[in-house]
C-alpha cells in the first residue's frame, strides 16, 4: 500500500498565498478551512472553502460568504443521465447533467468509476455542465485485454488521450478537470498533452505513486518486480484478485481509506464491486498494479499551463497530507487546501466540503 512505501523525496513546504493579478480581488474572501475544526463546526462558523486559501489552514479567518443555499422545492437538483460514447471501437460509459455554464469533467481513481461522483454531479450541475467518465478498463467501460497489445495499453498517456478526445467529441468545449487519486495523474497528463482543452484542474488527494520505480529503494526493486511478475503471469494473481473482489474485502479496503466509516455503505460497496466482476476486470487490475513506470505528479505539474487547486484529506492514510503539502510548491498550483477529518476520497466522504470548493475555483477561473 502507498502508506507503507518510502517517504517522498519532495520537501514539505509552507507557502504564502499567491496573488495573481485580477484574480486576487475576486478571491479576497477565499480562506482555508481550519484543520482544528470538525466538518460540522467548520460549516457552521463560515470557515468554508467558498473562500480563497491561505496555506496556513489552522489560522483561517471566518469567511464572509456562506455556502450556497440548498435548492428549494421549485429548484430540484439536476439528475445525471447515463450514456455511451464510442472511442477507438470501445464503448465508454459516462454520466452527465446540467445544460449551461462551464464544463466540468470528473475523473475517478483506481478501481472506481463515475458513480463515485454521485454526490457531486447533481450539485455541481446547478451552475455547470458536468460529465463523469469511466476510464477505459474501469467501471462499465470496455476492458480490452492488455495482452492483446504490443505495447502497454493501460497507461496515463492512453487515459489522457481518451480524456482529451472525450472533451472534443462529447463535451465539445474546453473543460475543468476534477480528479481524485489516480485520476489526478490522468487529468494532468491530458492537460500536458493538449493544454488548450483544460481550463483548470482540481486535484483531490492525487496519488503520489509510491510504488513508482523512481520511488522504490534500490535494494527493493528486484523483489517488487518479481512480485509483480508473479501476480501478472501466474495463477496467483487471479487468486489474489478473487480474494479482493468480495463485498467483505471491498468494504474493509474502503474503511481503511475513509476516515468516516459510516460513509462506507452497502450501496458504495456494490458500486465499486459490481463492475469489477465484469470479464476482463482482473487483467486490468493486475496490469495496473504492475505499472511502475510512467509519469509522477512532480513530472507533470511543472508542465501544466492552467491553474491548479490541490485539496487533501487531513486523515488520508494512503497519501499522507504531510507529503501532499509539497505539491503546493509548483507554479501552477494556486492553493493547497486541507480538508479536516476526511480520508482519501473526499468527494464521496465529504461532498459538503468539496462541492463548494470546486464551485468557487471554477467561478474564479471562468
Amino acid at each position: 500500500m502507498a502508506c507503507a512505501a518510502p517517504p517522498s523525496p519532495l520537501p514539505v513546504v509552507s507557502l504564502p498565498a499567491r496573488r495573481r493579478g485580477a484574480t486576487a480581488a475576486a478571491a479576497a474572501s477565499y480562506h482555508a478551512p481550519s484543520t482544528r475544526l470538525s466538518r460540522r463546526s467548520w460549516l457552521s462558523t463560515g470557515n468554508s472553502p467558498r473562500s480563497r486559501l491561505r496555506t496556513q489552514a489552522s489560522k483561517a479567518e471566518p469567511a464572509e460568504e456562506s455556502l450556497p443555499a440548498a435548492p428549494g422545492p421549485s429548484e430540484p437538483l439536476p439528475q445525471p443521465r447515463t450514456s455511451t460514447w464510442n472511442w477507438k471501437g470501445y464503448n465508454i460509459r459516462y454520466q452527465c447533467a446540467g445544460t449551461s455554464g462551464p464544463a466540468l469533467v470528473l475523473i475517478h481513481g483506481f478501481g472506481a468509476n463515475s458513480d463515485h461522483w454521485r454526490k457531486n454531479i447533481p450539485a455541481l450541475a446547478m451552475a455547470n455542465r458536468v460529465y463523469a467518465i469511466d476510464l477505459i478498463g474501469y467501471g462499465y467501460s470496455d476492458k480490452p485485454n492488455p495482452r492483446e497489445f504490443e505495447e502497454s495499453f493501460y497507461t496515463f498517456e492512453t487515459w489522457g488521450e481518451q480524456l482529451n478526445t472525450f472533451c472534443a467529441e462529447v463535451v465539445k468545449s474546453d473543460a475543468f478537470f476534477i480528479c481524485n487519486s489516480i485520476g489526478g495523474l490522468v487529468g494532468l497528463q491530458a492537460a500536458v498533452m493538449k493544454p488548450q482543452t483544460c481550463k483548470g484542474i482540481v486535484l483531490l488527494d492525487i496519488s503520489l505513486r509510491m510504488l513508482h520505480i523512481n520511488k522504490q529503494p534500490w535494494f527493493g526493486r528486484p523483489f517488487i518486480r518479481s512480485f509483480q511478475n508473479l501476480l501478472r503471469n501466474t495463477v496467483i494473481g487471479k487468486l489474489f484478485f478473487n480474494a479482493v473482489a468480495t463485498p467483505e474485502s471491498v468494504k474493509n479496503i474502503l474503511c481503511q481509506c475513509y476516515h468516516d466509516t459510516s460513509a462506507v455503505t452497502d450501496e458504495l460497496v456494490q458500486m465499486i464491486l459490481q463492475p469489477g466482476l465484469d470479464p476482463g476486470a482482473v487483467d486490468v487490475f493486475l496490469e495496473f498494479i504492475c505499472y511502475s513506470g510512467g509519469p509522477l505528479p512532480e513530472d507533470l505539474l511543472p508542465l501544466v499551463k492552467c491553474p491548479v487547486l490541490v485539496a487533501w484529506g487531513e486523515k488520508d492514510p494512503w497519501e499522507p497530507v504531510e507529503l501532499g503539502r509539497a505539491y503546493g510548491s509548483f507554479d501552477a498550483v494556486e492553493d493547497f487546501v486541507v480538508l479536516p477529518n476526511v480520508g482519501h476520497c473526499p468527494q464521496d466522504e465529504a461532498p459538503e466540503l468539496v462541492n463548494p470548493l470546486v464551485e468557487s475555483f471554477v467561478k474564479l477561473h471562468s
